[in-house]
C-alpha cells in the first residue's frame, strides 16, 4: 500500500543538480506531510509522533526527519523527511514498520485531525553544505 499522493511522477532529467543533491540512489528528494490538529489534541499528537518517530531511522535511504510545531492554530503540523531517492521513500510507504507506526493513528481521540493531512513530494536539485556550529 503506497501513502496517498504518491502518485507516479513523470521522470524528467533535470536541468541542473548540484552534486551535494544526489546519492548513489539517485536524486534525494524531501517529503512533507501536512497535519492538521485540533489544539485540543496537540499533546497526545505529539506524543504518539515522539513515540513512533524511530521506527524510520533504520530504513535503507533515509537521510534526516524534522517534526515541525505549528506557531499558530490553523496551521499544521509539518514532518519533513529526507531520503536518498524516490525508490527509498517508496519502500518505507510499503514496510511493515510504516504499517505499524500509522496504525497508532487509530488510537488517537475521535476529532484529533481537522483537515486531511497533505503530503508533498519534492526534488532536491540543490543543496548547500551544512552550516558549521558556532562553539
Amino acid at each position: 500500500m503506497a501513502a496517498p499522493g504518491l502518485g507516479r511522477a513523470r521522470r524528467r532529467t533535470p536541468a541542473f543538480v548540484t552534486p551535494s543533491a544526489q546519492s548513489e540512489g539517485g536524486i534525494m528528494i524531501l517529503v512533507a506531510n501536512r497535519i492538521f490538529v485540533s489544539p485540543e489534541h496537540t499533546d497526545v499528537f505529539e506524543e504518539m509522533l515522539a513515540t513512533r518517530v524511530a521506527l524510520v531511522d533504520h530504513m535503507r535511504g533515509f537521510i534526516a526527519i524534522q517534526l515541525l510545531r505549528p506557531t499558530k492554530p490553523d496551521e499544521p503540523y509539518v514532518i519533513l523527511t529526507q531520503w536518498a531517492s524516490r525508490p527509498h521513500f517508496e519502500a518505507w510507504t510499503r514496510s511493515e514498520e510504516f504499517k505499524k507506526g500509522h496504525a497508532r493513528i487509530g488510537t488517537l481521540p475521535h476529532g484529533t485531525f481537522t483537515q486531511t493531512a497533505h503530503l508533498e513530494v519534492h526534488e532536491i536539485f540543490h543543496a548547500s553544505p551544512q552550516p558549521a556550529v558556532p562553539a
